[in-house]
């Protein structure tokens, strides 16, 4: 088995809010990845007086050590636990309740002997790779599905969208966010390999159309992770240079991360 990951902020002018992590067990069999995209609060209140990598520390922190320690536990109900941790370090402080408060996409993917779970919230992507090279893609697809003008303006989309039914959800404060993520499990004997993308790195996909899926696990193969962040810079800055605007949100540079496991 081998895990190969890669992270780059959008802007040296900012911290990267992208968290992740992989973890193997001391006994050998199975494994946890886990991916987080913070998400960036307009300038303003948003109730906390933490930031962002600070809640996507402590969030990723506590679902790779639940994820590990209680493999009984569905990971909804992992998300749950770990969401209702970090609020509780927080709680005292700021106001939990703010449409801002600190919050992020998930990615987790837990994997033993038999099966491999998964769980996406959000628009991050989890990429599972079969045995004979076809590559599914575990999506939550409420961002591409809202009504026309729900983003706007973050006033918008804060008052209408954001963690609201026939919105979308990201995990915040609130555990109950859990049971709207995207879950499933699949045999593991048929799957070799597994990666995880943030928004930021999928746009060679997403946002470029340099390949499908397939093609972009191909690349995190061929020139790691780093080589797929690369890419998607160099056609970032070609786009500004010809003056076209194809970026998703107003970002010219996104974080960007990716995480690649071979199982085989």
């Amino acid at each position: 088995m081998r895990i190969e990951l890669a992270t780059a902020p959008g802007s040296p002018e900012r911290p990267n809010e992208d968290w992740v992590s992989g973890a193997l067990p001391a006994s050998g069999q199975g494994g946890v990845l886990v991916l987080l995209d913070g998400v960036t609060p307009p300038r303003g209140d948003d109730g906390c007086v933490h930031s962002v990598p600070w809640f996507t520390a402590r969030l990723g922190g506590a679902l790779v050590e639940l994820s590990g320690s209680r493999p009984d536990l569905p990971l909804a109900e992992v998300l749950a636990e770990a969401i209702s941790r970090t609020a509780d370090t927080h709680r005292a402080t700021c106001d939990l309740s703010h449409v801002r408060t600190p919050q992020a996409t998930v990615v987790v993917a837990r994997w033993g002997e038999r099966v491999i779970e998964h769980l996406v919230l959000s628009d991050s992507v989890l990429l599972l790779e079969s045995s004979d090279g076809t590559v599914r893609a575990v999506l939550d697809d409420r961002l591409d599905r809202l009504p026309p003008g729900s983003l706007a303006s973050n006033e918008i989309a804060d008052a209408t969208v954001r963690n609201k039914e026939g919105g979308f959800f990201t995990a915040a404060a609130d555990p109950s966010v859990a049971v709207r993520a995207v879950t499933g499990s699949t045999p593991v004997a048929g799957v070799r390999a597994l990666a995880a993308l943030t928004d930021g790195a999928a746009r060679w996909t997403e946002v470029f159309g340099e390949g499908d899926w397939a093609g972009a696990l191909g690349l995190l193969r061929k020139a790691g992770p780093q080589g797929l962040i690369d890419r998607v810079r160099e056609l970032e800055d070609a786009d500004v240079e010809a003056g076209r605007v194809r970026l998703r949100r107003g970002k010219t540079h996104d974080d960007a991360t990716a995480l690649l496991v071979e199982l085989d």
